[in-house]
C-alpha cells in the first residue's frame, strides 16, 4: 500500500457557509480565483467540465452538489490518470474554513512541490478577498 504524502491548506473566509457553499459548488466560478485550475470551462455532460488547464485541455469532474461541504475535484488528462483534489469547506462560526489537499504525485521534485503549494494558498487567498469584498462576484 503505498500513501502519497500530502499537505492541507486551509484559510478562513469570513462569509457564511452557506454563501461560500453555493459559490464554490458551480463550477463556472473556479476561472474567477482557481488560476491553478485553469480557465475557458465549458460543460461537458454530468458532472464533467472541459477546461483549459496550465498543462492543457483536460476533463474536470467536480462533485456533486451535497450537505456536507465536499467540493472535491478531479483533473484529468486525455492520456492519463486522473488527479484527485479533496476539497472541504467546513463551517467556522459565522464564517468558514476551506481546505485544500495537495497530494504530492510521484516524479515531483521538492521545488515544484513547494511552488504547486504556494500556488494553491494564493489561489485561496484570491478566493477569500473575492467572497469578503463588498460587491464580490457571488454567483
Amino acid at each position: 500500500m503505498t500513501v502519497q504524502p500530502a499537505r492541507h491548506i486551509g484559510i478562513g473566509i469570513e462569509c457564511p457557509f452557506a454563501e461560500t457553499y453555493e459559490f464554490l459548488a458551480e463550477p463556472e466560478n473556479f476561472p474567477k480565483w482557481a488560476s491553478g485550475l485553469g480557465h475557458s470551462f465549458e460543460p461537458a455532460g454530468g458532472l464533467d467540465w472541459r477546461a483549459q488547464t496550465p498543462m492543457g485541455p483536460m476533463t474536470l469532474r467536480f462533485s456533486a452538489r451535497n450537505e456536507h461541504g465536499v467540493l472535491d475535484h478531479s483533473v484529468i488528462p486525455d492520456d492519463g490518470a486522473p488527479m484527485h483534489n479533496p476539497m472541504r469547506l467546513l463551517a467556522n462560526g459565522e464564517g468558514c474554513e476551506l481546505v485544500f489537499t495537495l497530494y504530492r504525485r510521484g516524479g515531483v521534485t521538492d521545488e515544484e512541490y513547494e511552488r504547486d503549494a504556494a500556488w494553491v494558498a494564493h489561489d485561496l487567498a484570491g478566493l477569500k478577498a473575492l467572497l469578503e469584498s463588498a460587491g464580490s462576484l457571488r454567483a
